[in-house]
């Protein structure tokens, strides 16, 4: 257990921001877990169902629910579900770690991979599992020395030397355990965030893709859902239980809880518990923001990630490496392209930037009235908005140009990779010459991001994504930020510029960009200045760097203070109202129910689906429908085991109305026991805007039903070993 000192505060800031309300109930909300009995969410969860206790969720001093959860490589959510370390998240979060280990002989992405031993278990270099130890209110200690008469600058230097005098002295006290610290509510608030990380995490299992990536691009973000959507992992230890680097001698890690799994099945209305690390949301958005992602945002990234796919789709049919190749990628590029589109969709049925404005029409009255009763510095905030929203977007329309347009060209991503050693050479002098030790050092980093590039790559594929963004980015980039670069481009002719970069370029293909990087010497990185790629790279960024970026900082940070003028305000207009803060990576509780919904008028979808979806979907033909042919036959045989249903039938994912977001992928579905009946793993396309406003009547989350994923890993996987490892619940 933790032997860090805690940090306590003798008035708990938050709530006194936020004020408390126990009788509000609301499924809407990503709540911190050691404040559910402060705020009185834990009443709200009792009420709706649940059966433990705040100390059962969250405890520093005992074990609880939270010490099964865990950050899955800081993009995903996992969860301890044995007592010998076996750690179950979503296939789409192991699909990269799938995939490094998968090739044309041995496609674990097509075929699936199952340990049928610990000594089969494959090793994942750079992947971690972190668990929070503790969560403390800092607040005070933070803004300890601030003061609303200094200003900005002044004020976030106290609370930078705040934040790292505290965190050094936690690791005084035990230099074993991480120490991060976070704002909250735009910075009204700080935790602190006491972490175990472990190294060694080795995968275990996981489906073939046509169970744990069912319905592939045409089911994302969408209900009615089949998809087998997890993978498995183990985490080792030393032999001490702690931490380690990748060792032989390493061993399974002992939890300090694991989640005991249910076969009971899911009923309408059962209470849901979601806990993991949503990424990000933001709720408390101006009419002026929702207006902005609403017309121009949305719009202009759907399109430049739509022509991106059509060509990466195209080649991935045509050849089954290149398939294999850019899995990954398309599905990375196309979870947020549907995602924009559902969230637009949603924005404009809920109305949002209408509601928002009637939000602000309502808080200038409370906050004129403030000013007059001499609580002033609200009052002339929404005017500050205006002004600064139209600094900001054609700041973020070049920013989008760069990112979703120039860098989606990997050749251009790759060059970027050299600036780090470019940049060294260059900021060499006499006084401070290269010194070959560093240079090597960021040499042998290069080769190993060039070896990562080209093992997922494909030349002809690039170029033609190359020709069409340049295109793309010319036509739609604010006259003010257009680089001189592109009337040579146009000059040349799209193809014929990008054909030219292809076939000079040193990074035309492995070889010779390996090769290039074995040979370069301080005094080489001159011709490195003149390659095509590099010229194209530089002759983009540095137009970004020059014009954009340090206005584009400055406009954020202005806009993120009004954001918090805005939000204290808020909580002092409505001080009977608990406010949570926007999801940020960090550990949350969001509860709700099972549930079906009514997507539109006479469609009503249920909250459950089953195997004969599955085997009902594969008849129609469609490319992301493939059946395996032994699911088939289980299907016929009926051979379900231990996992159907009371009427016979093998379930496979349900919906819930969960608050849930990015980075809660592979959380636990949880019962109001404390039982594992679910893995969290999507939304639906109807409640995708949830991330801006929440609707409790069309938002839901989708989870694959455990017993499915019980049923694939020892009824068709033949793993049944794993199974036996669990704390089954019937």
């Amino acid at each position: 257990m933790n032997k860090s000192k805690p940090i306590r505060n003798g008035v708990i800031t938050f709530l006194i921001l936020i004020g408390i309300s126990s009788s509000t109930f609301a499924r809407e909300g990503m709540w911190l877990p050691q404040l559910l009995r402060d705020l009185h969410t834990i009443d709200d969860m009792k009420a709706n169902g649940l059966k433990l206790s705040a100390e059962q969720i969250y405890s520093v001093n005992q074990s609880s629910l939270k010490d099964a959860i865990v950050s899955f490589g800081g993009f995903c959510t996992a969860e301890v579900i044995s007592s010998n370390g076996l750690i179950l998240t979503n296939h789409h979060c192991g699909y990269g770690k799938i995939q490094s280990h998968s090739s044309v002989e041995n496609d674990y992405l097509t075929n699936g991979f199952w340990a049928m031993n610990g000594k089969e278990e494959l090793t994942n270099p750079g992947l971690t599992a972190t668990f929070i130890i503790r969560i403390d209110d800092v607040t005070g200690r933070v803004l300890g020395g601030t003061h609303k008469d200094s200003t900005e600058a002044a004020n976030q230097k106290i609370i930078a030397e705040n934040i790292k005098a505290i965190k050094e002295e936690q690791k005084n006290l035990d230099s074993l355990y991480g120490y991060t610290i976070r704002p909250f509510f735009y910075g009204n608030n700080y935790y602190m965030f006491t972490t175990e990380t472990f190294k060694d995490v080795r995968l275990v299992g996981a489906p073939p893709s046509s169970i744990g990536k069912f319905g592939g691009d045409t089911d994302n973000w969408m209900w009615p859902r089949h998809t087998g959507d997890f993978s498995m992992f183990r985490i080792y230890a030393g032999k001490d239980n702690r931490p380690a680097e990748y060792s032989e001698d390493n061993v399974p890690f002992k939890p300090r809880h694991h989640l005991p799994v249910s076969l009971k099945g899911v009923d309408q209305g059962d209470f849901t518990m979601v806990f993991g690390f949503p990424g990000r949301t933001q709720e408390y958005l101006t009419s002026y923001a929702v207006d902005y992602t609403l017309n121009q945002a949305n719009p202009r990234k759907i399109s430049l990630r739509e022509k991106r796919l059509q060509i990466m789709d195209s080649d991935m049919k045509a050849d089954h490496a290149v398939w294999i190749k850019y899995a990954a990628k398309y599905a990375r590029v196309s979870n947020y392209h549907k995602k924009w589109i559902g969230e637009s969709r949603g924005l404009k049925r809920l109305n949002a930037i209408d509601v928002k404005k009637q939000r602000e029409t309502d808080y200038q009255k409370w906050a004129d009235n403030q000013a007059k009763r001499g609580n002033p510095g609200f009052e002339n905030l929404l005017g500050k908005y205006e002004k600064a929203y139209s600094t900001y977007s054609p700041l973020v329309a070049a920013q989008d140009y760069l990112y979703e347009s120039a860098f989606a060209i990997e050749i251009v991503r790759l060059a970027y990779r050299f600036k780090d050693i470019e940049t060294y050479v260059n900021s060499a002098t006499k006084e401070k010459p290269v010194d070959e030790k560093v240079f090597e050092q960021k040499k042998n980093t290069l080769l190993k991001q060039l070896a990562s590039h080209y093992k997922d790559y494909n030349a002809p594929t690039d170029k033609k994504i190359a020709s069409a963004m340049l295109e793309m980015y010319n036509k739609g980039i604010p006259k003010d930020f257009r680089p001189a670069i592109m009337d040579e481009i146009i000059a040349k002719g799209y193809d014929n510029y990008v054909e030219n970069i292809f076939s000079k370029s040193v990074l035309r293909d492995e070889k010779t960009a390996t090769e290039f990087v074995n040979k370069m010497t301080p005094k080489s990185i001159k011709k490195w200045k003149k390659d095509p790629a590099n010229v194209l790279f530089h002759g983009l960024y540095d137009t970004y760097i020059e014009k954009v970026s340090s206005k584009l900082k400055d406009v954020n940070y202005e806009i993120s203070l009004m954001n918090r003028t805005y939000l204290k305000g808020l909580m002092q207009m409505h001080k009977d109202k608990p406010f949570y803060p926007d999801a940020n990576s960090t550990l949350r509780i969001t509860h709700g129910k099972v549930d079906n919904y009514n997507p539109r008028d006479g469609v009503i979808y249920k909250h459950y689906t089953t195997l004969g979806g599955i085997i009902d979907k594969g008849n129609l033909g469609v490319y992301d429908y493939v059946v395996p042919n032994k699911l088939k036959e289980l299907y016929e045989t009926k051979d379900y085991g231990q996992y159907a249903d009371e009427a016979g039938y093998l379930p496979v994912c349900f919906t819930a109305s969960n608050h849930t977001t990015g980075g809660n992928s592979g959380s636990p579905v949880i019962d109001a026991e404390g039982n594992l009946i679910g893995l969290n793993f999507d939304r639906n396309w109807e409640g995708t805007m949830s991330d801006i406003m929440y609707d409790p009547e069309m938002c839901r989350n989708i989870a694959v039903d455990i017993r499915y994923v019980l049923f694939i890993v020892d009824k068709y996987a033949g793993a049944g070993y794993l199974v036996e490892e669990l704390d089954l619940v019937k």
